[in-house]
């Protein structure tokens, strides 16, 4: 039988949605039936939440450590003091202290294998900041504290996945007079390599077929609207297919979605934040998972903001953090499916040469 998946799931920003959609989506019997999750944050805080949005009484496990977790139950490690003040809606310094304190703590957690995967609640990027966080989001956080920063496969790559739609990102949250000078033939080929990788170990895809957005409207118009399409991108898609990556396009992006060309891939790569992540958000807002791809660890997160125009009324939807949640489940169980399968690969058979009889040789490497 399937050991049950430690699932850490941190609160967030404490004064936006974080605690309504993670008690909202941990109160259905199915997610307690598939994983033990575990919520970085603060019993007291939760409670708030609870009595505000007039849920139903939940059954919480305080818990010192996630080794006290308990099956069944949402279990609570309080990383705040008791005396920190709840204001939702309103952004303070203190929501992005807890916030930080909830992920420094899950974070080690994952390291060390007290947890098996990370579901993040939503963040504000600004009043998180501090001589300890010093990140444009959770993307680039993880990045530095999860991946040995050495070798190509341990880059963070940020996935957008609901269904069968699945967007990552060239670059990230860049400025966008930056976004030209980063796309280089490295980057799009880099990228291109981890999305293909992620997509057979992540989520089961095998020879996925990878469609390539352009940086440019309709695709730089052989060069009128601009020349990164015919110098840069596509020399990488050439690239990336020498190497056996069913890599396509450049597709102008706006056609590429309107057309409903998107169904005939499983993945797109986007040069850019807004690129992919608008028309994903429109297709996909209410299911939509973000995936940090490329970590020896697994992390989702919903893929909406911390929604304080509509903290603490009961008006947030818990679709995307509990598709986040199994999202987190699908990844980590796919992963050790095809590690196991391809953990001793048979060796490369020989015939040696010059008999009438060939003769097998697996003496060789």
């Amino acid at each position: 039988m399937e050991k049950t998946i430690k699932v850490g799931i941190t609160h967030g920003d404490i004064n936006g949605i974080g605690y309504e959609v993670i008690l909202r989506a941990l109160d259905h019997p199915s997610v307690l039936e598939f994983c033990t999750p575990v919520v970085y944050g603060s019993a007291k805080i939760a409670a708030f939440y609870r009595k505000a949005l007039d849920m139903q009484p939940l059954q919480l496990n305080q818990a010192a450590s996630a080794a006290e977790a308990r099956g069944g139950v949402i279990n609570v490690i309080n990383v705040v003091g008791e005396d920190i003040k709840v204001e939702p809606g309103i952004s303070t310094p203190a929501a992005g202290q807890a916030a930080f304190a909830a992920l420094d703590r899950a974070v080690a957690d994952l390291r060390s294998g007290a947890i098996d995967v990370l579901v993040t609640a939503p963040i504000n990027k600004h009043n998180v900041q501090s001589d300890t966080f010093r990140f444009p989001g959770h993307t680039e956080y993880l990045q530095a504290a999860l991946a040995d920063g050495t070798a190509a496969d341990t880059r963070a790559l940020m996935v957008l996945c609901a269904d069968t739609l699945r967007v990552a990102l060239v670059t990230t949250h860049l400025p966008l007079s930056q976004v030209p000078a980063a796309i280089t033939r490295e980057a799009v080929l880099d990228k291109l390599r981890q999305f293909s990788a992620s997509l057979v170990r992540d989520f089961g895809v095998h020879a996925p077929r990878i469609a390539v957005l352009s940086l440019n409207p309709h695709a730089g118009e052989e060069g009128l609207l601009g020349n990164e399409e015919k110098e840069i991108i596509a020399p990488a898609i050439d690239d990336a297919r020498s190497g056996k990556i069913l890599a396509f396009g450049p597709y102008a992006a706006d056609g590429f979605f309107g057309s409903g060309l998107y169904r005939r891939f499983d993945g797109i790569l986007a040069m850019y934040h807004d690129q992919g992540l608008a028309p994903f958000k429109t297709l996909a807002m209410d299911s939509g998972v973000n995936f940090t791809a490329g970590l020896p660890y697994v992390r989702t997160s919903p893929d909406h903001g911390t929604g304080y125009d509509i903290a603490g009324q009961g008006k947030a939807s818990c679709r995307s953090m509990r598709e986040a949640i199994f999202a987190a489940i699908d990844i980590y169980r796919n992963r050790r499916r095809e590690d196991a399968a391809t953990a001793n690969p048979l060796r490369r058979q020989y015939f040696s040469k010059g008999n009438d009889n060939v003769v097998l040789d697996l003496t060789k490497d």
